[in-house]
């Protein structure tokens, strides 16, 4: 089954969105679930894209994805009206939803995209959300006016200071964690990195901290292994045991080693796939 494009826009450098066909998992998808997302099975590769929205009435889904491989690249060049051949799901344990009190929800970069209906299924269950969401720039920055909707408090940041505060997420966080009105929960999502600095931070506040991984993955269904990661100690495979973790549990270290595994390999696969344009537009 082929899954047509219904819309499509570029909402930062390397960054897009598309609403996308799907009735079966728009109707099914909860907060916090992912797709896999195949566009050709004769030559492409198995990519795994948290579902950023859904709307079953029209039977969309929405994803968002920033071009840094082959793959993401190619789905970047694809049009309205152009088909997806294969997207699998929803796969992954759905977000824990419920009325906790105060929640603080930190994004950065392309993570924006998979906290967003964690946010706003946050706000619906009645929690008061604070949402922090950064960007090295203020031109990578996406989804604002989105957590602007559903937030109680919204917190904008930037590396260089090009708009809104000029700090790293962590900041506001450790401010928020520290106020007068503690979170019972936060949830941190984007570059392994700026995970683990968020659960350094929320740890020394005793919040409970929910952060949700994107491995290394191929089949979705806990069969090859490749999304393993170390939580408590034990081995956990993101797409079947996840994508969620308590994010003081997981191991960021040994995570950001297996992510960089093939880093050279998907540059280079990156690359030529761009040089290949330039000829064929000459």
């Amino acid at each position: 089954m082929s899954h047509k494009i219904v819309s499509k826009a570029q909402l930062c450098q390397n960054v897009f969105t598309a609403d996308i066909e799907a009735p079966l998992i728009a109707a099914a998808r909860k907060p916090g679930q992912f797709v896999i997302v195949c566009l050709s099975t004769a030559y492409s590769e198995r990519i795994p894209l948290t579902i950023a929205g859904a709307d079953p009435e029209k039977g969309t889904i929405r994803l968002i994805w920033q071009a840094v491989g082959k793959s993401t690249a190619e789905m970047a060049e694809l049009n309205v009206g152009d088909e997806v051949e294969n997207i699998l799901g929803p796969l992954g344990q759905p977000t824990h939803i419920e009325k906790f009190g105060t929640v603080v929800c930190v994004g950065g970069g392309i993570g924006n995209a998979p906290l967003l209906p964690i946010a706003a299924g946050l706000k619906a269950a009645g929690n008061k959300v604070i949402s922090i969401i950064g960007a090295r720039t203020k031109d990578l920055l996406i989804l604002e006016d989105d957590f602007a909707a559903i937030s109680d408090e919204l917190v904008v940041v930037t590396d260089d200071g090009s708009y809104g505060r000029k700090a790293l997420v962590t900041e506001p966080l450790k401010e928020i964690c520290g106020g007068t009105d503690k979170p019972a929960l936060a949830v941190a999502i984007g570059p392994t990195i700026m995970m683990k600095f968020c659960c350094q931070t929320t740890k020394e506040f005793n919040v409970h901290t929910v952060v949700s991984l994107n491995t290394i993955m191929i089949d979705g269904t806990g069969m090859c292994g490749g999304c393993r990661v170390e939580v408590g100690g034990q081995t956990k495979f993101v797409c079947v045991d996840g994508p969620e973790f308590d994010g003081h549990l997981v191991n960021f270290d040994l995570m950001m080693k297996r992510m960089s595994a093939y880093k050279d390999l998907e540059e280079q696969a990156y690359k030529a796939h761009k040089c290949k344009i330039g000829l064929d537009s000459k």
